[in-house]
């Protein structure tokens, strides 16, 4: 976390700006209404299709939408409508897009609905977006884009690729970025409810392979790391947090803690379909086009000849992260 604490250079590059954020009610969403709300913007737009979870936001956040000294609302529709988009992205100067269909199984299963959500709702928005003025998109990924094995990586593969193509398409006006990054400990669904639901139960922990390893972060993280990569100059650009990893296995442990002792020894399931025993967050070939920046690896639209020593990044061979760390991500200390 060091180094991504609200700071003047984002500060400064958001005051007085509008911005939107699509999938706005979901777990990001809601931590960057949280950061944001300490900035001067001139407005925030919230944009999801689901009216309850945005009055259930309302209701949650109803102190944090008080205190934010910029007026925020709520929009409803689908990114899969362009005429609803720019309706919404009129006087938007920043959009933030997250919305998606993220679960695997649900996008194996559903592969038509995946890609109108994913893949043509994230070219509405680029398209919109060119077409209303919007300065800045900024789209958020997942370490599932490299190397995808499931529909779910395949589409946010394609979709990375139609954001940053975008830039041919509006040199001058909008600038279209990408940033990337592993599981989000505590999100809608992640394996750390269905450990507590589990210990809650009294029963087994469900493993599906002890070997699995997996970036982890949390949505504070990365709200901020998302901010300060929109507070930078770059274009084209695929922003990648320095992150560690950690087995699935040892993330059981730390949430289970004493209780282990109380339950029936962790149940192996095995690898799901459309899983995989490790995530990677920077391809072999991506290597070429990546250098080191002060805050975050910065994947390039072009060869980058500082990059010989930079290796690919996957979980098995990532700097491991400690059983504090893990407690302090869980329990919001970080």
């Amino acid at each position: 976390m060091e180094g991504l604490d609200n700071n003047t250079t984002e500060m400064r590059a958001l005051s007085g700006k509008e911005v939107l954020i699509t999938g706005g009610t979901g777990t990001l969403g809601k931590a960057l209404l949280k950061e944001l709300s300490a900035y001067s913007l001139k407005g925030l737009r919230v944009f999801s299709r689901d009216e309850f979870k945005q009055w259930k936001m309302r209701e949650e956040y109803k102190e944090t939408l008080e205190k934010a000294n910029f007026p925020v609302a709520f929009f409803l529709g689908d990114v899969r409508d362009p005429a609803r988009l720019k309706q919404a992205f009129k006087g938007v100067d920043v959009v933030i897009h997250t919305a998606a269909m993220k679960q695997v199984p649900a996008c194996e299963y559903n592969p038509f609905e995946a890609i109108q959500t994913n893949i043509l709702g994230t070219e509405n928005v680029c398209r919109v977006a060119i077409e209303t003025g919007v300065r800045h998109v900024m789209f958020i990924s997942t370490d599932k884009a490299v190397y995808p094995v499931n529909l779910y990586g395949a589409t946010k593969a394609t979709a990375e690729k139609t954001v940053i193509a975008s830039n041919v398409y509006s040199p001058n006006t909008t600038k279209f970025n990408v940033c990337r990054y592993g599981n989000v400990i505590g999100s809608r669904g992640s394996v750390v409810q269905l450990f507590e639901e589990q210990l809650e139960k009294g029963q087994a922990l469900t493993m599906t392979d002890e070997r699995m390893t997996r970036f982890w972060i949390t949505s504070t993280f990365m709200a901020r790391f998302i901010l300060k990569a929109i507070g930078t100059d770059s274009k084209e650009t695929i922003f990648v947090p320095f992150m560690k990893a950690a087995t699935v296995m040892k993330l059981a442990y730390t949430i289970a803690g004493e209780r282990i002792k109380q339950i029936p020894p962790i149940k192996e399931i095995g690898i799901r379909k459309g899983e995989k025993l490790h995530e990677c967050l920077i391809s072999e070939e991506e290597t070429l086009s990546t250098k080191i920046g002060s805050f975050c690896y910065l994947i390039l639209n072009k060869e980058c000849p500082s990059s010989a020593s930079i290796k690919s990044l996957t979980s098995k061979y990532a700097a491991e992260l400690t059983s504090k760390e893990l407690e302090d991500m869980i329990y919001g200390k970080i």
